[in-house]
């Protein structure tokens, strides 16, 4: 099979599970008291949460397709590192559920996904501890990039992508962008894993999103705001690209800084909604979201995500002329 076909194919499948394992999950999730409220609607529908377990489903049948292909056409994957990066994302998403479901501390939930690095600790040892940096080149960290800068990086990307969320199709549609740029470096890198653990959750999440736009049907829940970054870093330290990852969780990172700055509040993070647009809850900015409210004086749900997805397409276009050369 051609090389971009098979990626196509993958896309797809992964695309076509998670839609129809929705169908079906979302009306059970409701059934079973899986909901959670929209607190930026007037009337706080209840909605289906959880709905990332769709995700992972959709992109563990996607890597077993990329398996089966390889068993039968032979494209010379490295499935070590292949299976290695669906441990690490699973391992995540066992985080997010058993979150969903008791609520994890925070505290608790911020150190746990260091332990999940530990199969890409092993495969990096027993390879390069090199880094490509933009401008620089390749930098040798040695053991720092094992014990730290490998398990902070898992760490630290699930939990950015699960904090900049809560938004109609906020989750799904900047991972849908930071999938799509990631996926394109991957490739033209010859990145072949790294680009099968991308389209693998890129498919994914487009179906999630269909869901999950305005008005939502269905949230991801912490199962899939935390697996978004987990699966990014993944694939960026297994194909070398860490770099691309950190540029585009950049915005993740000022809605960080912004929620640090307000000690990382857990209540009225959310929109105030007033006459069709969302405001600070009291006026006082607790995240980036909260920031784009009051710079716009009152914002709808809609543009708020829009803007969002302009931010991160920017992002995106700038990280593809960067490495794309």
């Amino acid at each position: 099979m051609d090389g971009l076909l098979v990626y196509l194919v993958v896309l797809a499948f992964s695309f076509t599970v998670t839609f129809g394992f929705l169908k079906v999950l979302i009306p059970r999730l409701k059934a079973a008291g899986i909901i959670g409220k929209d607190v930026n609607k007037p009337d706080k529908p209840e909605v289906a949460e959880m709905g990332g377990i769709a995700i992972i489903a959709g992109f563990t049948a996607s890597i077993m397709l990329v398996i089966m292909l390889d068993t039968f056409f032979g494209f010379e994957i490295n499935l070590i590192h292949l299976l290695a990066g669906l441990i690490v994302v699973h391992s995540i998403a066992f985080i997010g559920i058993v979150d969903d479901l008791i609520d994890i501390p925070q505290y608790v939930k911020a150190v746990l996904p260091i332990f999940a690095a530990v199969p890409l600790i092993a495969l990096r040892a027993a390879g390069s501890t090199t880094m490509a940096v933009p401008f620089i080149g390749e930098l040798d960290f040695g053991l720092f990039y094992l014990l730290v800068l490998v398990p902070i990086g898992i760490a630290v990307a699930s939990n950015l992508t699960n904090m900049l969320a809560g938004y109609n199709g906020l989750e799904a549609g900047m991972g849908i962008i930071i999938f799509s740029v990631a996926s394109i470096i991957a490739y033209h890198s010859n990145a072949t894993v790294s680009s099968f653990l991308f389209l693998s959750f890129l498919g994914a999440l487009i179906a999630f999103f269909l869901f999950n736009r305005y008005p939502a049907k269905v949230f991801p829940g912490d199962v899939g705001a935390l697996s978004i970054g987990a699966t990014l870093a993944t694939g960026v330290i297994i194909g070398n690209m860490e770099s691309v990852g950190a540029l585009l969780l950049l915005p993740y990172v000022v809605d960080f800084f912004i929620k640090l700055a307000n000690k990382l509040p857990s209540k009225e993070w959310w929109g105030e909604y007033k006459g069709g647009k969302l405001y600070p809850v009291g006026g006082k900015v607790r995240g980036f979201c909260q920031l784009v409210m009051k710079l716009a004086n009152g914002i709808s749900e809609q543009n708020l995500v829009l803007v969002f997805f302009a931010i991160e397409a920017l992002v995106g276009i700038i990280v593809l002329l960067l490495f794309l050369h």
